[in-house]
């Protein structure tokens, strides 16, 4: 079984919490913070990627290495219920991850900064001032 699959199967239960597809929010942990919108999910991403950088702090200093594990899930988790409200999925990360393959990091972080640019300066009438 790959990670993809467990990936995909827990994005469908993630799909099948939404309110608009019968998920309750009041058995449903899913289901209540897709229904009280993108400000709790992404309070709660927050709260799990300090918890992630608290966890690998602890391990630099002796702390359980298997902690990241954990806090990493959960941080995926609610990654996963962000995906779900913009109409996204794992594969879509995936597909940007694999895209990204062989691709230097820093590469890849000035092609994004030219990106921007373009667009941004795209965006811009012409004649007319940012």
């Amino acid at each position: 079984m790959s990670s993809n699959d467990s990936l995909a199967r827990l994005a469908a239960v993630i799909e099948s919490r939404k309110p608009g597809h019968g998920g309750d929010p009041e058995k449903s942990y899913v289901a209540r913070l897709l229904e009280r919108g993108p400000d709790a999910f992404l309070k709660k991403i927050g709260e799990e990627a300090t918890e992630v950088v608290m966890a690998a702090k602890d391990a630099e200093h002796g702390g359980d290495p298997s902690k990241i594990v954990g806090e990493v899930a959960d941080l995926w988790f609610h990654c996963l219920i962000a995906l779900a409200h913009y109409g996204l999925a794992p594969a879509d990360v995936i597909a940007e991850l694999e895209r990204r393959e062989g691709t230097s990091g820093i590469e890849e972080k000035a092609l994004r900064k030219v990106r921007a640019r373009e667009h941004e300066a795209s965006a811009v009438a012409p004649g007319r001032k940012p």
